[in-house]
């Protein structure tokens, strides 16, 4: 899916979702010739709600990379 689908979807602004992307938070695909940006839709829209649900709890975006960078048990 796009950004754009990723949007509408998780109802997290354009700019936040570049950002996420950006810091490596959101994993993408690269989409063929034209260089769009694809997201897998269960794995980004699991890993956005994360990222809410520690952003609600006061972390912050280092906290959250570190969390997100270890390994789940």
């Amino acid at each position: 899916m796009t950004i754009g689908e990723l949007v509408r979807l998780t109802d997290v602004r354009y700019s936040t979702l570049k950002f996420y992307t950006e810091e490596g938070m959101l994993h993408f695909e690269q989409a063929g010739e034209n260089l769009t940006r694809r997201y897998k839709r269960l794995e980004t829209t699991a890993q956005i709600q994360r990222i809410k649900d520690l952003r609600r709890q006061g972390k912050t975006i280092p906290e959250i990379k570190n969390i997100l960078s270890q390994p789940k048990e």
